[in-house]
C-alpha cells in the first residue's frame, strides 16, 4: 500500500491496483522528486496530469503538497476502480479518466498542463512514448515540467521538437527525466 509522504495528507494511505501490471513509484524516489519540484516551484497551484496513473499516487501526492487539481488517466479497468476509490477518499479537486493515454491528449480540453507525469509500464516501446510526449506537447503551459520515470535500462527519451530534458537522475532501478517546453 502506498501512501502520501508530505504536504496536507502526509500519511494517507492509497489503496493500490490489485495486480502485477503496476509498478508503484517508490517512497525513496517520489521523496527525491518531489523535493526537486518543489524546489522549481513546480506544484503550487498547477494544474496536473498523471498519465498511466496507477493509482493515483503522484497526482495525489502533487494535491497534497499544493497543486490546484490533478487529472488522473489509466486505461486499465483495475487501476480506473482504484483511482476512483482513492480520490473518493481525497475530496480533492481530482478527475479521473478511464482512458489510453494518446486518445486523451488528443481530446483533452481544460488548461494547459503545469505538471505532467508519464510512468508508463516498462514494456511500453520507445516510438509510442515518442508520440505521447509530441500529443502532450501543445497542451503544455510554457512553464511545464514533463516527469518521465522508466526502467534503468531504458534509453532517454526521444523529445520532440520544442521539449527538451533539462535533468535526470537513477535511483535504483529506476530513472526519471524532466523536462520542459522550450
Amino acid at each position: 500500500m502506498s501512501r502520501i509522504i508530505a504536504g496536507t495528507h502526509k500519511g494517507r494511505r492509497l489503496h493500490a491496483v490489485p495486480t502485477d501490471a503496476t509498478r508503484p513509484t517508490s517512497d525513496r524516489v517520489k521523496e527525491s522528486l518531489f523535493s526537486r519540484l518543489e524546489g522549481y516551484d513546480a506544484l503550487i497551484d498547477a494544474v496536473v496530469v498523471d498519465l498511466f496513473a496507477g493509482s493515483g499516487a503522484l497526482g495525489f501526492e502533487s494535491l497534497s503538497r499544493g497543486a490546484a487539481s490533478a487529472e488522473l488517466v489509466d486505461k486499465a479497468e483495475a487501476a480506473h476502480r482504484t483511482l476512483s476509490r482513492n480520490a473518493a477518499l481525497f475530496g480533492e479537486v481530482t478527475s479521473v479518466h478511464k482512458a489510453d493515454a494518446l486518445r486523451y491528449l488528443n481530446g483533452r480540453q481544460g488548461p494547459p498542463i503545469e505538471l505532467l507525469f508519464l510512468d508508463p509500464p516498462y514494456q511500453l516501446g520507445e516510438e509510442a512514448l515518442a508520440k505521447i510526449l509530441a500529443a502532450a506537447l501543445p497542451q503544455l503551459h510554457g512553464a511545464a515540467t514533463v516527469v518521465v520515470e522508466r526502467d534503468e535500462h531504458s534509453p532517454e527519451p526521444s523529445w520532440p521538437e520544442g521539449m527538451v530534458c533539462f535533468q535526470d537522475q537513477r535511483y535504483g532501478s529506476t530513472h526519471i527525466w524532466l523536462a520542459e517546453p522550450t
